[in-house]
């Protein structure tokens, strides 16, 4: 009699074709992933167009551009994510998975892979809009585009797993992702660029975990972003994700918190 092999990346698909159909019937978390990242950024451009850009060598496009793919990985990714593995936590998903042939890293891969692909094809097509739209003309360094998205993904993945660790309910996931949400669109230049702020402020948000995304993004297009920022964008974005990583292997909760 054989057994049937099964691989990480098959467990994985599966729990990613199940998760997929939930995530389909929610009609909230659609709602957030779906349509709120593609309406704020062109919402904002009025505002956008009333900041002094000229002096900090930056277009409507080059502000708009980077914001749309942060609003997408700030909703579709990760707010949407805290929702889901709190529900899954709290409808003892999550605890019935890892008594089967999954291991922890691949029941949140799994879970995440939905919103991930969906965040993913989301951020091109809000690229290709834009560049067509507000005329930017083809990225200058694709790879530090590409590059960016791709941290940008994993790095919303870890702080989704964690913020979800000290989450309650689905509900309760409206109020504790909101710290990362507004301290995100104010402070990494998803709003208002870093070019503008003071240049201590500046400094401090540099740090913020979403901020080398949009440098990188951004200097994709602009081609003005030198080996050493671009450097020290990608040591900060792979930090903030190493640090998450620790911090959910160590306080993430598999079980309902009574």
């Amino acid at each position: 009699m054989s057994t049937a092999v099964t691989t990480p990346v098959g467990r994985m698909a599966a729990l990613a074709r199940a998760e997929m159909v939930l995530f389909g019937r929610s009609k909230g978390t659609l709602v957030a992933a779906l349509f709120v990242p593609l309406t704020l950024p062109f919402a904002m451009r009025s505002a956008v167009e009333e900041l002094d850009l000229k002096d900090a060598g930056l277009s409507v496009g080059l502000v708009m551009l980077p914001a749309a793919i942060g609003f997408s990985l700030l909703f579709a990714v990760y707010s949407s994510l805290v929702s889901v593995f709190t529900a899954r936590r709290e409808e003892l998903v999550l605890k019935r998975l890892r008594t089967g042939e999954l291991r922890d890293a691949e029941v949140l891969a799994g879970a995440a892979l939905p919103a991930v692909v969906t965040g993913f094809v989301q951020c091109v097509l809000l690229a290709v809009g834009c560049t067509v739209l507000l005329d930017l003309g083809a990225p200058s360094a694709p790879h530090l585009a590409v590059l960016g998205l791709l941290l940008g993904l994993s790095s919303s993945v870890t702080l989704a797993a964690l913020t979800a660790s000290f989450t309650r309910t689905v509900e309760s996931a409206q109020v504790t992702t909101l710290p990362v949400l507004m301290i995100t669109m104010l402070g990494s230049g998803v709003i208002v660029p870093l070019e503008l702020l003071p240049d201590r402020l500046a400094s401090v948000c540099e740090l913020l975990p979403l901020t080398p995304v949009i440098t990188l993004v951004r200097g994709g297009w602009s081609g003005d972003l030198s080996g050493t920022e671009a450097l020290t964008a990608i040591a900060t974005a792979v930090a903030w994700t190493v640090v998450a990583v620790f911090a959910v292997r160590r306080w993430f909760r598999w079980e309902p918190r009574r």
